[in-house]
This record gives C-alpha cells, structure tokens and sequence, in this order.
C-alpha cells in the first residue's frame, strides 16, 4: 500500500491474527466489561484508550471477542458517544498545534505544507462521515473553529 502525499510505498504493516473464538482464560463477563467500558468512556478516556485499558488492566485481548461488539458502537449504544469521530478530532489537534507554531514561525514552510496537506486528509474524512450519517450535513471545517472543537 502507498502512502497519501508522497510517490513512495509506505511500510506494510502486520495484522494482528484474531481467533474465531473467546480466549480460554479468565475474562470478565461481557456485562461486567461493557460497564468498565462506559465507565471509563465516561471519565474521560477515548476509545482507543479504553481498549487499551481494559487490554493492560483486566486482560481483554479484543472487546469485540468478548462482548460480540466493537467498542464504539458498543459505547455509543450507552449514550458514550464523542460528538466527532476520534481520527478526525486528532487531525483537529494535530492543526491547532501546528497553527500555533506557524503564528510563531511564520517562515517555516516545510511545516506550512505539513498543515495543508493535513487539513486535506480533515476534508477527505470529513467527506467520508458525512456519508455515512456520522456527521452532520452542515458541519464544515474552518481553521478558526478547530481550535473551539478540540479543547
């Protein structure tokens, strides 16, 4: 596979093999583990840090495997559900700190293409939710609002 802006192949990565079935070893109930989830969705945590959480701290290797759900739509079922999809609000942080070192340095242009080429991928993905119902038809990117969305 390639990579997005540059003419080179990208590295491969490898997938994790999953088993088709719910490891042998002691994993909480599926119950148990969906309320350890919302609770820690709850306090504050994204997705992917739940998982790993709950990967590090009760020895869940895959959420999916034990409860039968992702775990975003298995939070989003419990009312745990962030307002923008978790890449795209990390794009948004990625560009208010890279307008903050632009406003600062405002010569540094390998950077300056850094951001376009990131606020390209915010369209692209912003394209790809809108699609799928997953952001509203109106939202729109603007550089002056992604610092209100993101803190």
């Amino acid at each position: 596979m390639s990579r997005i802006h540059s003419g080179r192949k990208g590295r491969s990565g490898s997938d994790r093999p999953f088993p088709a079935s719910k490891p042998t070893w002691a994993i909480p109930e599926p119950d148990e583990l969906v309320d350890r989830a919302v609770q820690l969705a709850r306090g504050g945590l994204s997705s992917a840090q739940v998982g790993t959480v709950l990967r590090d701290t009760y020895g869940v290797p895959s959420v999916r495997l034990a409860t039968g759900q992702r775990l975003v739509p298995l939070l989003a079922a419990h009312g745990v559900k962030p307002e923008l999809p978790e890449d795209l609000t990390a794009l948004l942080r990625r560009v208010v700190t890279l307008q903050r070192h632009l406003a600062t340095h405002p010569r540094d242009e390998s950077n300056r293409r850094g951001l376009s080429l990131i606020e390209s991928r915010i369209r692209r993905l912003v394209r790809y939710y809108r699609d799928r119902h997953q952001l509203p038809d109106g939202w729109r990117y603007s550089a002056a609002e992604a610092a209100l969305q993101v803190e």
